[in-house]
């Protein structure tokens, strides 16, 4: 039996466009400081081939750690939370959970890099990707778990976002999705 965090394939390619525009919104903090490598932007591209049916769930399973790597090359907090969230956005193919992790790790990212107060750029970053949500990317999210409380994968109890900066504004997002979204 598949996870539900998982998602069909559908509700994944509809939440992966989603996910690479939260990404995308962070990139340039990642391009700062290491503009020459291109697989966080590599990995967005992938998000949105994947979304438009161009490629296949097989395939970027395969690849979907490639822009991971990234972020362990960057030394700047931001820029590594940037990396992630691409990394997240190319996960979608596999599970759809990671959807959520993008977002997670843009809103991070846009924290970390705020030149005042953190929690009022999280706050205004988790603003703009629900106004950017769709009506069939937010049905879509409000058929995952409420992070913590699944076991295993990545919104699960003690799993990779369930905690921190990152389990808070999945928080907030499945907070808003759940009172506002058709399911």
């Amino acid at each position: 039996m598949p996870s539900p965090q998982t998602l069909d394939d559908l509700d994944r390619r509809r939440v992966a466009a989603w996910a690479a525009d939260c990404a995308e919104r962070v990139l340039p903090l990642f391009e700062a400081e290491l503009p020459d490598d291109d697989r966080p932007r590599d990995a967005i591209a992938r998000a949105r081939a994947y979304a438009r049916g161009e490629l296949d769930a097989a395939g970027e399973i395969r690849r979907r750690f490639v822009a991971g790597r990234a972020a362990s090359d960057a030394v700047v907090p931001a820029a590594v939370a940037a990396a992630r969230s691409a990394a997240q956005a190319a996960g979608v193919a596999h599970m759809g959970a990671h959807a959520l992790g993008a977002a997670a790790y843009a809103a991070k990212a846009v924290g970390l890099a705020a030149s005042a107060d953190a929690d009022a750029a999280i706050a205004q970053e988790l603003r703009w990707q629900l106004d950017h949500a769709s009506e069939e990317v937010r049905a879509a999210l409000a058929l995952l778990p409420p992070v913590g409380e699944h076991r295993a994968g990545p919104l699960g109890d003690g799993g990779l976002l369930a905690t921190g900066v990152l389990g808070e504004a999945i928080r907030r997002l499945q907070a808003d999705i759940g009172s506002t979204s058709v399911a």
